[in-house]
């Protein structure tokens, strides 16, 4: 079982304490005000000031567990004491892009820019290596605008491959949606 799996106890590059660890249903109020938060920011997340309940927070974390059960999703949980500072996951595709996952990351504001970011990312591909075997391209969006995330995932090895103009709307002004891949090639995988 997953739930309450740590993945990573230790310090971030700046000497930050983080706990990282899978997601279970405890989280649910914690994942709420995390996403809700991060929406009255509008930063650069799908959600622009939209807020979540209880019940539909409720419903999300209940089918991430459901992926993790069947391995069609990892998703990570950062935390600094018993604060929820960041989320990362892969979610697999269906039908003909079954061997397509899903890259999303996401760091509160006050965390921002202390490596916490490139550390989540690396433990979602380690996690991801071991229950996605079936990945063969992982894919993102991100705003044209979100230099800082552009140059993270490029590091990392993502490559764009589209961008559709005007694709994001973000505190009432129109960005690009880039869209990003990385092929995966894991010992094993063709």
């Amino acid at each position: 079982m997953l739930e309450k799996r740590v993945v990573y106890k230790g310090k971030t590059k700046k000497g930050l304490r983080i706990l990282v660890r899978y997601p279970c249903m405890d989280d649910v109020e914690a994942m709420r005000n995390y996403i809700n938060t991060l929406s009255k920011e509008q930063t650069f997340i799908r959600f622009q000031g939209e807020s979540q309940t209880h019940t539909q927070e409720r419903k999300f974390v209940r089918a991430i567990l459901d992926g993790l059960k069947n391995n069609t999703i990892v998703y990570l949980l950062a935390f600094h004491g018993d604060e929820l500072i960041g989320s990362s996951q892969v979610e697999m595709k269906d039908k003909a892009q079954k061997h397509v996952g899903l890259f999303g990351i996401s760091i509160a504001k006050a965390y921002r820019n202390q490596g916490i970011g490139k550390l989540l990312m690396s433990l979602v591909f380690s996690e991801a290596k071991l229950h996605l075997p079936q990945m063969r391209i992982c894919v993102l969006e991100t705003f044209a605008e979100n230099s800082v995330a552009r140059r993270m995932y490029e590091q990392c090895g993502f490559q764009v491959y589209g961008q559709l103009p005007k694709g994001l709307r973000r505190k009432n002004r129109y960005d690009d949606d880039v869209y990003m891949y990385k092929n995966i090639a894991w010992q094993g995988n063709s």
